[in-house]
């Protein structure tokens, strides 16, 4: 366990910088603007060649969250089309970055809608999606219409992707802050979860300032929130995949929380 790979949400100008400030060992950031539609961009001095040469210089892993604007599950053309047409172009840049995968939350389906929509509106984008790199679907913490809070509806997402051509690249993010406010409990999660993805690609781990199935998704430092710190130290664990703290605190709160992972996995 000493050997996972924990990094941290940060600054997308300078990722290599900011990973060697919080010794962390990847960096996950936006391209771009993470609540607008603008094409994503690489904001790296020398653009994305340079910003790959550098990842693969000092080893460090890169991981693009794509905008949180984004839902390709909507019924609503004027949201799930430019949703569709924008992740194709971030992971196509992130590809190029070198990035191991490309994170975008479920999504949800329209108030009015059988969520079912939903889930075939994925299986759609999957399909029509170059996926040149893992797209990785994470958990939601609110929203009765989400496709992916509780773990019912992710089965059910995961079935409709499986019938798509492409299946093969999409992954799971588990994000523990956003699990105990979705409603889920954290012990055990793990294994429900692979039960149904076969698979955790990444973890993101976060405490929550708010309480269990509150629908909040206000992330808190490591050990400072309402998560049980052994029950989210299980997960990181158990789930054995690379890590990324999107925490308060910037550089400081960061490797804090980095620290107090690695402590205690050893």
């Amino acid at each position: 366990m000493s050997s996972l790979t924990i990094g941290a949400h940060v600054d997308q100008t300078d990722p290599i910088t900011e990973a060697t400030a919080r010794d962390a060992g990847l960096s996950q950031f936006f391209l771009g603007d993470p609540q607008g539609w603008k094409g994503p961009n690489v904001a790296y001095d020398g653009g994305a060649a340079a910003l790959r040469e550098a990842a693969a210089s000092a080893e460090i892993d890169l991981y693009v969250h794509a905008p949180y604007v984004l839902n390709v599950a909507t019924s609503n053309n004027r949201i799930r089309i430019p949703s569709r047409k924008l992740l194709q172009q971030t992971i196509h840049l992130a590809a190029e970055i070198g990035a191991k995968g490309v994170i975008v939350h479920g999504g949800h389906a329209l108030k009015s809608d059988d969520p079912a929509i939903g889930f075939d509106n994925w299986r759609k984008c999957v399909e029509r999606t170059e996926l040149a790199v893992p797209l990785l679907i994470e958990n939601t913490a609110g929203g009765d219409q989400a496709m992916a809070r509780r773990l019912e509806r992710v089965a059910q997402l995961w079935d409709a992707i499986e019938a798509a051509e492409g299946a093969d690249q999409v992954g799971f993010c588990l994000d523990t802050c956003h699990a105990h406010a979705g409603g889920e409990e954290l012990g055990g999660v793990v294994e429900r979860v692979v039960a149904i993805t076969g698979r955790i690609d990444l973890v993101h781990a976060n405490d929550s300032r708010d309480a269990f199935d509150s629908g909040a998704d206000r992330h808190a430092n490591l050990g400072a929130g309402q998560i049980n710190g052994d029950e989210l130290l299980a997960v990181v664990r158990d789930a054995g995949a690379p890590v990324v703290c999107e925490t308060p605190g910037g550089v400081a709160g960061q490797a804090a929380d980095i620290l107090w992972l690695r402590g205690l996995l050893e």
